[in-house]
């Protein structure tokens, strides 16, 4: 199994999608006074979470982490450049472990990490240390103790 590993940080592109989530928690928490964690918009989504008049404002949200990669492809003309080198089998077993991960801490690291810090949350904060710790030991143990 071929362990190697490419970061391609590009700094001003990451500040700028910073802007953006910032700037999307901001206008949801400022006009319906929600927070923007798509973990938790995602599961009011389904029966039995959630009141019928949510479900517009959600679905949308979510029907817009869809179509806007679309349409940046669209406008800027390119395909979205976006590599994985693990198989199929490793992607599902990240998405359950994300997604077991969202469940027991109570939300997601855009619902902590955006949303909570910036409204002074020690549960957020203690969530965002201990997702950030994970990743990096994770990245510490596949680069430098598996994949050398």
């Amino acid at each position: 199994m071929d362990w190697t590993m490419e970061t391609s940080f590009t700094p001003l592109t990451s500040f700028a999608g910073g802007i953006l989530i910032g700037s999307a928690a901001i206008m949801l928490y400022a006009g319906l006074g929600r927070i923007a964690g798509i973990s938790g918009i995602a599961s009011r989504l389904l029966p039995p979470s959630g009141s019928a008049r949510d479900r517009g404002w959600e679905a949308a949200f979510i029907i817009g982490l869809v179509v806007a990669p679309l349409l940046y492809q669209v406008l800027t003309g390119g395909p979205i450049l976006q590599t994985f080198t693990a198989g199929l089998p490793i992607l599902a077993v990240a998405g359950l472990l994300v997604g077991f991960g969202s469940v027991y801490g109570n939300g997601c690291t855009s619902g902590h990490g955006v949303c909570g810090i910036s409204r002074l949350s020690v549960r957020s904060i203690a969530a965002t240390l201990t997702f950030m710790a994970t990743g990096f030991i994770t990245v510490f143990v596949l680069r430098h103790l598996i994949g050398g």
